[in-house]
């Protein structure tokens, strides 16, 4: 979707700050984390839901959030939709009504060995690539509602297929429950100046792209 979360290519945001930083900066933020990880095991939504409650929260809330509030807000959200909690719950802090059966728990001495393993999400593939490295490709300019990772920057523009990936999980469908509709996804690589223009500074950038997105150029 099109959102404050999308700042590829924005102007006027100030440059980007690469020194190093603690992982946390308060005990809240390790919390946070800790009940990320916690619901996602219960398995009542996948990482592309969690990425779109994420990118749909208000602008205005989002720009005004650090990062780890941006994750609890979407946490809450997710739990809301889901009935796992209500606001009455999430106000006062108390348990006010049945809990849900749910999966798990993820126990704390589990989850290096859970994040360790991760969660691939390569697929076998259905059909042949549409593609081929070298062929020459067009973004499509979409603006759709729901989650995209095709950045608005990268949109309508030309570029050139580097790297076959082989077949993933279409997170465009994933994010909306809609299943996993496994397809093709392709390293384009564009050049600076057909992103960012004669003014760009980016000698060329690399996107990963699926196959939806793409069309013959």
């Amino acid at each position: 979707m099109n959102g404050p979360h999308d700042m590829g290519g924005q102007q006027n945001f100030g440059p980007v700050d690469a020194t190093e930083k603690p992982l946390f900066s308060d005990d809240w933020e390790r919390r946070v984390l800790s009940l990320s990880l916690a619901m996602g095991a219960t398995k009542a939504w996948n990482i592309d839901s969690s990425r779109f409650a994420r990118e749909s929260l208000p602008p205005a809330q989002y720009l005004a959030s650090s990062y780890y509030e941006i994750w609890y807000a979407g946490v809450c959200k997710l739990m809301l939709e889901r009935g796992l909690v209500t606001e009455a719950e999430l106000a006062s802090g108390d348990v006010l009504t049945p809990p849900l059966d749910v999966p798990g728990p993820l126990e704390a001495s589990d989850v290096a060995a859970v994040l360790n393993r991760g969660g691939p999400v390569d697929r076998p593939a259905l059909q042949p690539a549409g593609f081929a490295v070298g062929d020459r490709v067009r973004t499509r300019n979409q603006h759709p509602r729901n989650h995209t990772r095709l950045p608005g920057y990268a949109r309508g523009r030309v570029g050139v297929i580097e790297r076959i990936h082989g077949c993933h999980v279409f997170p465009d469908s994933n994010a909306l429950g809609e299943g996993e509709c496994q397809t093709w996804l392709y390293c384009v690589r564009f050049d600076g100046e057909e992103l960012w223009g004669a003014d760009g500074t980016a000698h060329a950038v690399n996107v990963d792209c699926w196959e939806p997105y793409l069309d013959p150029a």
